[in-house]
């Protein structure tokens, strides 16, 4: 990248933070909590209204918009090959948040900024690294810069419960050829594990059967299941972990064990199922809950590579692509990968009360989102 440009960028970053820090108060405002689906609001109101907000502030910076639905929308910059649907670049992150909750020391929704520190729901999670990115593309765009292809800044309003946004936008548009979702952590997560959630099932005539069966292959067993013949690993993600043990009743009055197992892509949640079942008593059933498939990208992508290195240069760090316990808007939409926002050392603050991200951390994505984009419009 010619030092000029690099420069230009950096003083066009630094000039846009005023200006993004009121649009984050203004979207951060909205209580964007799924709630009763409404005629034109079908996740209610809260986050159609975010919805909203995001399209009307990428519209004021000069962007084409696009409203799917009432569920997801987006602002492109650059004209799309009708010949070509899928080719853009996507950046897929989303305006809706979870419940408030309780504890704060700042208002949730007031944005109030103590110490360099910007406090809300959402700020981090997801309103502040999605508005970033808008705001980087917008110095590009005022900048000149041409891309290939156009690039597309997706607002998605159901994340948190579901991911139905996603799901419905790939109904009305393709895949994009590549792009990422800034809803994870730094540096570039190239994967993320599988996610399987499983219930053992027992009549209450026979409890003894599913204590002992829970208590031998897994409460007093290594966490890595391999007393259910489930210990799988691999050089990407690492040894299988299993976690979020509860015990309850079903409406049908059958007494459940149920658990999460956070699985390497070397497996498949067939062969997992297969194993326990081999183990498991006949007075028992094994019931999925639900699953995510793995998915890794190749890490040694033109791509990934592309983005690990402006995130190396803008923090000094030397550092590898990453892969990710996690599940981002990545295990739905084809070609996309995680990226940011959150710094090493960073942990557990999205949901909680007091939810924050330091104004310097949010000018610091908003640099490495531009220099990123600024060397895909070079590929």
């Amino acid at each position: 990248m010619p030092e000029s440009i690099r420069q230009q960028i950096q003083a066009q970053v630094k000039a846009s933070q005023a200006d993004l820090v009121a649009a984050l108060r203004d979207l951060v405002a909205i209580e964007s909590v799924r709630g009763e689906a409404r005629p034109q609001a079908p996740y209610g109101p809260g986050p159609k209204a975010a919805l909203d907000k995001a399209l009307e502030i990428a519209h004021t910076l000069g962007f084409q918009t696009k409203n799917i639905d009432n569920k997801v929308g987006y602002a492109q910059y650059g004209q799309a090959d009708p010949n070509d649907p899928q080719a853009y670049y996507g950046i897929f992150g989303h305006v809706d948040v979870v419940p408030l909750g309780e504890g704060w020391k700042h208002g949730p929704l007031a944005s109030e900024i103590e110490a360099g520190r910007i406090y809300g729901r959402g700020v981090l999670d997801n309103k502040g690294p999605i508005l970033a990115n808008l705001f980087a593309l917008k110095i590009l765009k005022d900048l000149g810069v041409e891309f290939p292809i156009p690039v597309r800044i997706v607002f998605g309003s159901n994340e948190e419960t579901g991911f139905d946004c996603v799901k419905h936008y790939l109904t009305k548009e393709p895949a994009p050829r590549f792009g990422w979702t800034p809803d994870c952590k730094w540096p570039v997560v190239y994967g993320e594990r599988g996610r399987l959630q499983v219930r053992i099932l027992a009549e209450l005539e026979v409890l003894d059967s599913l204590f002992n069966f829970v208590n031998s292959h897994i409460l007093q067993a290594p966490a890595s299941g391999q007393a259910l013949g489930v210990d799988f690993r691999d050089d990407d993600f690492g040894q299988m972990i299993m976690r979020g043990y509860h015990f309850g009743m079903t409406d049908q009055k059958q007494a459940f064990f149920q658990w999460s197992l956070s699985y390497p892509g070397v497996t498949s949640q067939a062969e997992i199922v297969a194993a326990i079942q081999e183990r498991l008593p006949q007075n028992l059933s094994l019931e999925v809950i639900h699953n995510w498939d793995p998915i890794l990208y190749d890490k040694d992508s033109l791509y990934v590579q592309t983005l690990q290195k402006v995130y190396c240069e803008v923090t000094d760090l030397e550092a590898e692509p990453v892969t990710t316990t996690g599940g981002t808007y990545a295990k739905l939409v084809p070609n996309i990968i995680a990226y940011g926002p959150s710094f090493p050392g960073q942990r557990d603050i999205a949901h909680l009360p007091d939810e924050w991200m330091d104004l310097q951390d949010l000018e610091t994505n908003t640099l490495i989102y531009c220099l990123a984009l600024y060397d895909l419009a070079q590929l």
